[in-house]
């Protein structure tokens, strides 16, 4: 059973392999092509227009945050089906991400998705457009791991509480400010 750095380590190694180009065998370390789903993997990179899209990962807890942003034509903008598009394009980053684990790693990645992704589509001009996602996801393999926002428990040692129970709010006796009505 794998450690969680190890985890870690796997995951974003994995994302990490799905750089701009690592869908053509001659720019992969490795020899082999890879396609994590995304929109710039489409066309030749020569002849074609390049669309710039892209994910990132950042972990915390047992938490999976996967940020997508790409430029979406300004057709798109009034898409009605664009969650929907959106949706998928996450489920190619997952399978993505538990197949490159697997081969990094040599065991499997659970992940499971906790909602909808947060969907954020902006226009700076009327050429311009783009859209920032996030979804969230558990990572199945880290049991140990303490979620971010659980509260902490007091674990206040007696000699500790003992010492701070000895100060008294005394004054001294060269003070001689009036006392506060507090």
């Amino acid at each position: 059973m794998a450690t969680v750095y190890d985890i870690i380590q796997g995951i974003s190694q994995a994302a990490a392999n799905a750089y701009d180009g690592a869908q053509y065998e001659n720019y992969s370390y490795d020899g082999t092509s890879r396609t994590a789903g995304l929109k710039r993997e489409k066309g030749d990179p020569i002849r074609d227009s390049r669309v710039m899209d892209g994910f990132g990962v950042r972990i915390a807890g047992p938490k999976l945050f996967i940020s997508y942003h790409s430029e979406v034509p300004l057709s798109d903008f009034h898409n009605k089906k664009l969650d929907e598009e959106i949706e998928q394009t996450y489920a190619d980053i997952v399978k993505f991400l538990k197949k490159e684990y697997k081969v990094l790693t040599k065991e499997a990645l659970s992940l499971t998705d906790d909602g909808p992704a947060d969907i954020l589509l902006q226009n700076a001009s009327k050429i311009r457009t783009w859209v920032e996602c996030q979804k969230v996801y558990t990572i199945g393999n880290m049991k140990d791991v303490i979620a971010v926002n659980e509260p902490s428990e007091n674990r206040l040692e007696d000699n500790f509480r003992k010492f701070l129970e000895l100060g008294t709010d005394k004054r001294p006796s060269n003070d001689k400010r009036k006392k506060s009505d507090k």
